[in-house]
């Protein structure tokens, strides 16, 4: 069942690994078949060096498992509250890239502050709050992608426009139109952490610093690779 889309997010997974942006078995890839109200995702706890495309989870979206022979994911609850919420998403990334994770733990939004950002999101990238005890305690996972919804709709943020968010204290969730494009996603995420911790840090030994993205220079980059009349590329 799914065979090729469990090929798909296999190879997305190990992408976690050749990009650097998980250790050990820190991370996780699902994509959705929005006809068949199916997703996959990855095993939970599997090493990506031992881990094959057969072994990927087959679920619905009542959260039941419809094939395969070892647990999902335990961060599949979140991963199906962002599919139900967020209609238009095709694949999710979670991993605990440390640039990314190192914003999140700090409870900050990583700030819009040059081009490469507004190339990748409409604004900064949120953090959502962290969850409260009973949330913890209660169906954590599935909580987590309540707070990630319920900040997108506190901010009226668009999750096409700005595909990735940080949860306080814990890290990050990426996505896009498919598994590779939610991997992509999250490298950049990774990066643009890094650039932002370092504008900062220069910043801070900067007389009269200078920083933040002008509205208008945001908005020409984003439109412009992501807009109706985007001419970024080869059509």
């Amino acid at each position: 069942m799914l065979e090729e889309l469990k090929q798909k997010v296999f190879e997305a997974n190990l992408q976690l690994v050749k990009y650097n942006l998980v250790v050990l078995t820190w991370g996780n890839v699902s994509a959705i078949d929005r006809e068949k109200g199916l997703f996959v995702i990855k095993p939970s706890g599997v090493p990506y060096d031992t881990m094959k495309a057969a072994d990927m989870v087959v679920m619905d979206l009542n959260g039941n498992k419809i094939e395969g022979e070892l647990n999902p994911s335990s961060d599949t609850p979140t991963h199906l509250e962002l599919y139900r919420q967020f209609n238009d998403i095709g694949g999710i990334v979670h991993t605990h890239s440390s640039w990314a994770c190192s914003w999140a733990q700090a409870g900050r939004d990583i700030p819009a502050y040059g081009t490469t950002h507004a190339d990748y999101s409409n604004g900064s990238i949120p953090c959502a709050r962290g969850l409260t005890q009973n949330e913890v305690e209660d169906e954590y996972e599935l909580n987590t992608g309540k707070v990630i919804v319920e900040e997108f709709n506190k901010r009226c943020i668009n999750p096409a426009e700005c595909p990735a968010v940080l949860i306080h204290r814990h890290g990050p969730f990426t996505w896009g139109k498919d598994a590779f494009k939610a991997v992509e996603n999250a490298l950049i995420l990774e990066e643009v952490a890094k650039m932002a911790y370092r504008t900062e840090s220069i910043a801070g030994f900067a007389d009269n610093a200078n920083i933040g993205i002008e509205q208008y220079l945001l908005d020409k980059h984003y439109q412009r690779k992501h807009g109706v009349n985007a001419y970024y590329g080869q059509k």
